[in-house]
């Protein structure tokens, strides 16, 4: 359990002992930082519930044709794992590249953040340690979602809308995120609608419309049930209420506003149907994470008084702590992620 204790120290210390750092150094700082993450992920062995599976993908990929790799479900995460192949690398090799992928976007969207050491602290238990060492494919795509919320903040449509599309070659269900471009564009409704509806049909259509069968099969009428599902769904409808309470004292612009309004909404819409769907509704919850670390590196704006800002900062320290220690401790997964073990290290 201590590396990953390590690496939530990481970023607590950033917002407890903050180190005033010079403007010119915050770039290296966190590229030494992301870098660590990055490699933490990268080179992890038999850590993730579904580390055997990707195996499985590297050693299908080595067989497959150029071709066969863009034409397949997942032609990006297919497209990293036939160049490892290729280049006599391993699964490490297709970590590293998706690990770097994922930090990219976490540090991305942190920075763009009040305080981006909370940021970071708050990404650490569940999508770094859960998502990105466990569900490497949604991972890379949340990652390239990351990006895309950072520009649609500023009402950048299309470039949240080419991210997403990205993502999605990575996994598909990214797609689902595309109308979330229509519903928070502001400059003209009716233009970001077109883009995001337009967007939509494409993305559906390359990544999803050929396997709704399978999918509908899969995660809905097999009645899988996703232990935890409920609680992951919590976590974000939390965040969401407390946007929709404090809104106005958080200091956004109208681009802002209106976007973590309509993912705040999607949040609490999130509970009735994980009764229904579990798996399905956890998955795409998934994306819904950023809303955490949106709302809680927030928050501490909602006083001036820096008695209550900073026992806010302490509170949202000391309740990721206790998500980080209650998932290794109870989750009903977690052992596959333990121990943490380096590759260089076995």
């Amino acid at each position: 359990m201590l590396p990953y204790w390590i690496l939530f120290l990481i970023p607590a210390v950033g917002v407890l002992a903050p180190y005033r750092l010079t403007p010119a150094s915050r770039p290296l700082m966190w590229w030494l930082v992301g870098s660590l993450f990055a490699l933490a992920i990268g080179l992890r062995f038999e850590v993730g519930g579904d580390w055997v599976a990707y195996l499985r993908y590297l050693s299908g990929a080595s067989t497959m044709t150029l071709f066969e790799v863009f034409t397949s479900k997942d032609p990006g995460y297919y497209l990293v794992n036939w160049l490892a192949a290729n280049l006599g690398g391993n699964i490490h090799w297709v970590n590293l590249a998706c690990g770097a992928i994922v930090m990219t976007g976490v540090v991305a969207f942190a920075r763009n953040q009040p305080l981006p050491w909370l940021a970071l602290l708050v990404a650490v238990p569940y999508l770094i340690i859960v998502v990105a060492m466990g569900y490497t494919r949604q991972a890379v795509a949340l990652g390239f979602i990351l990006l895309g919320l950072v520009a649609l903040g500023d009402g950048k449509v299309r470039t949240f809308v080419f991210w997403v599309l990205v993502g999605a070659a990575f996994h598909r269900s990214a797609v689902l995120m595309l109308p979330v471009a229509g519903l928070a564009g502001s400059q003209s409704r009716l233009t970001s609608l077109a883009w995001a509806g337009m967007a939509t049909l494409i993305g559906g259509y390359l990544f999803l419309f050929d396997s709704t069968d399978e999918l509908w099969t899969n995660y809905v009428e097999a009645d899988y049930q996703s232990e935890g599902g409920l609680i992951r769904v919590l976590m974000n409808a939390g965040p969401a209420v407390l946007f929709l309470m404090f809104q106005r004292y958080l200091q956004l612009n109208e681009d802002e506003r209106r976007l973590w309004w309509w993912l705040s909404v999607l949040a609490i819409a999130c509970i009735p149907l994980v009764m229904m769907s579990s798996t399905a509704t956890d998955r795409v919850a998934l994306y819904l994470i950023p809303l955490q670390i949106f709302v809680f590196t927030r928050l501490p704006l909602i006083t001036r008084d820096i008695r209550w800002s900073t026992l806010i900062v302490f509170s949202v320290v000391t309740y990721y702590a206790a998500v980080l220690l209650v998932w290794l401790m109870l989750a009903a997964h977690s052992q596959a992620w333990l121990p943490f073990q380096l590759v260089w290290l076995v």
